[in-house]
């Protein structure tokens, strides 16, 4: 039994040593030495203040007040964090290249002194902070750093016990050696803007006003002094220019008579998560008494210090960041008066002074419908019968919603308006009443209606504003009053008619109709083409013939200009029958047999070079509209392209119209 203990012994020996052995041999004696050169042990492990005592009673101090760094002495000011974090690692891994006891110094005939520690360049005093829970006041550690060797390479230090001297790298010096420039911050605010919840100014007496902006999610507003909505843009562009800006330079001598935080002239404040920072701005210090950019006194709350920050200068047609905040009421504001999704509109009512209501309605709502959704124009019909639709042009509508979203104001004209100022606006009778119903989910719905108004006195404005919301008035451009017609056929869907499939054209005719003969007409027969019939006519009335039949296949106006077919049209001011004629035979094959059917329309000549009417019957489409370019180029080639004198005007042409032409005659 006993042999066994002993042999179990001798192993468990055997084995430890082989371990020591190991760690030794493998790295052990190589953390050990690192941890011998180490001048300063736990005591470093987590610095709360710093002080560096300098030549000259130079004294700088340093406390980290929950995770950031701050210089308390000479003033008291955020530290920069790279310069502190530098001299706090140089101290936590400072070695020293070798070390000799103080106490043999004396057998050797030496003292302090020729090591520069009696007196030393540099001492540096630092805290640590207790271990959780633990009431022990923080430890205070000093060192004290001597002369460079004689190499000037290396440096002496002495042990905070005061026992031992180093020779260290001569890198701590350097970093302890930072005026209070190289370890102040320069940066007055810090709130990054994807942070800042809350933008606060507050302009000089005696005429003060406060200001406040807030951010709600993605959306900045005004709280005060009016309930507004703030662009997002200038608000976030003002906060990231307020971060830009920098510490010129303290005043620790010569102040200004008047201190920035005892009558600021702009007071500014952001709030964070958790924090606040507020900059009182002084005068300027040129003593003027101009505002904008240039260089202020100022100070920031909660500290004494005065220094000097400047506000650059903008560039051409924008507005420095001092008169940007002097002017945030105006600057900061959004100038779009509407604010909502295309996409979620279900309808749009338009109003004017004696012109019946009209709505145009959404067929397919949801963001997922998009601009691919179709409209319809609604009509109040007379005679107590339902109401009348009549398909919208989707791109109309389209547009129309775009300049509603972009509609922005010219000037802001009044947050609160007399009744005599809304009565001068034109509000008491508005020329224009838009509402805008938007679905904000599956079963509800809410109206946002604009008004707008021709003021008493033209000076070149319309006004709007939202009576549903605040009393502010704004300035807008007129023209919004002729993008919004009231007229049903400044809506209507542009495409009459587009052939289905497996329907072509099989004849073409286009008459004068107080002439004899056909200016064209042919009938396809047997296996003919227009390809094929059209091969043999010169290139330019080829080309106007494929371009009618293409038009005919795709039937658009370019604007309406009758709702019912009329025998005689206002033709350049003057009431005339129509001119031309022009019948297209349409064949549609199906499984009953083929199905012809006859389009007919009514021609004007051509005004102006760009401007034709075409009238359509009642018992077709019975509208009258007008012609897009392309048409009627075509039809000009076809009834004047063989007598067409080019820039010249016809001699009895007095009145800018086509003369009737002779029959130019056909296949």
């Amino acid at each position: 039994m006993r042999t066994k203990v002993t042999l179990i012994l001798v192993f468990l020996n055997v084995a430890l040593f082989f371990y020591i052995f190991r760690f030794e041999r493998l790295g052990g004696g190589d953390i050990m030495d690192v941890n011998r050169k180490r001048v300063l042990g736990a005591e470093a492990a987590d610095i709360r203040t710093l002080e560096i005592n300098g030549p000259g009673a130079r004294v700088i101090a340093l406390a980290k007040r929950g995770e950031k760094w701050f210089v308390t002495k000479p003033l008291d000011w955020p530290a920069n964090p790279n310069a502190v974090s530098r001299i706090v690692t140089d101290l936590q891994f400072l070695e020293h290249e070798t070390s000799f006891n103080v106490a043999d110094l004396a057998g050797n005939g030496q003292s302090l002194a020729d090591y520069g520690l009696d007196q030393p360049k540099l001492t540096v005093t630092f805290s640590t902070a207790g271990a959780p829970g633990d009431d022990t006041p923080p430890r205070t550690t000093s060192l004290r750093l001597g002369d460079t060797t004689k190499d000037g390479l290396r440096l002496y230090v002495l042990s905070p016990d005061g026992r031992r001297i180093h020779v260290v790298n001569q890198s701590l010096a350097r970093s302890l050696a930072l005026s209070f420039e190289d370890l102040r911050s320069d940066a007055v605010f810090t709130i990054p803007v994807f942070e800042a919840s809350s933008l606060n100014l507050q302009t000089a007496a005696p005429a003060s006003l406060r200001i406040q902006l807030r951010r709600v999610g993605g959306r900045w507003s005004f709280a005060t002094p009016i309930i507004a909505r703030a662009s997002k843009t200038a608000t976030e562009l003002a906060i990231n220019a307020l971060n830009d800006l920098r510490v010129k330079s303290f005043v620790t001598s010569n102040p200004p008579a008047v201190l920035p935080s005892a009558n600021p002239r702009l007071r500014i404040s952001v709030e964070g998560t958790n924090r606040r920072e507020t900059l009182d701005l002084g005068d300027r210090v040129d003593g003027t008494a101009a505002a904008g950019a240039g260089e202020y006194y100022a100070q920031f709350e909660g500290r004494d210090a005065v220094f000097t920050v400047v506000i650059p200068a903008a560039p051409a047609k924008q507005l420095d960041l001092k008169t940007t905040l002097d002017r945030a009421q105006e600057t900061l504001r959004e100038t779009r008066l509407l604010d909502f999704d295309a996409r979620t509109v279900t309808a749009i009512t338009l109003a004017a002074p004696n012109q019946p209501e009209l709505t145009l309605q959404r067929l397919e709502s949801g963001p997922q419908a998009g601009d691919a959704s179709s409209w319809q124009i609604v009509r109040r019909s007379n005679g107590g019968q339902g109401p009348l639709t009549i398909p919208a042009d989707r791109a109309v509508v389209a547009r129309l919603l775009e300049q509603l979203s972009l509609l922005s104001a010219i000037r802001f004209q009044s947050d609160a308006p007399r009744d005599a100022d809304v009565e001068g606006w034109g509000f008491n009778r508005p020329e224009r009443e838009i509402t805008l119903t938007v679905r904000v989910d599956q079963n509800t719905t809410q109206t946002i209606a604009l008004q707008v108004g021709l003021p008493t006195q033209r000076d070149g404005f319309a006004y709007a504003r939202l009576p549903a919301g605040s009393p502010s008035v704004y300035a807008v451009d007129p023209d919004l009053l002729q993008e919004t017609p009231v007229a049903p056929l400044a809506w209507r869907d542009r495409l009459l008619r587009e052939l289905p499939a497996g329907a072509k054209i099989t004849a073409l005719t286009l008459t004068a109709i107080e002439g004899r003969a056909p200016l064209y007409s042919h009938q396809l027969t047997g296996g003919e083409t227009w390809a094929t019939v059209l091969a043999a006519e010169p290139a330019p009335r080829r080309a106007a013939l494929e371009t009618v039949l293409a038009r005919l296949g795709t039937l658009r106006a370019e604007e309406f200009v009758l709702d019912q077919f009329a025998e005689r049209v206002n033709v350049a001011g003057e009431e005339r029958p129509w001119q031309y004629k022009l019948e297209a035979a349409i064949t549609l094959t199906g499984g009953a047999g083929d199905q012809t059917s006859t389009t007919t329309l009514y021609l004007t000549p051509r005004v102006g070079g760009t401007h034709q009417l075409a009238g359509s019957p009642a018992n077709e489409f019975n509208v009258v509209f007008a012609l897009e370019q392309p048409f009627l180029d075509a039809l000009w080639t076809l009834t004047e392209g063989p007598r067409d004198p080019g820039e010249q005007v016809p001699k009895n042409n007095v009145d800018g119209l086509a003369p009737t032409p002779a029959p130019i005659g056909g296949k």
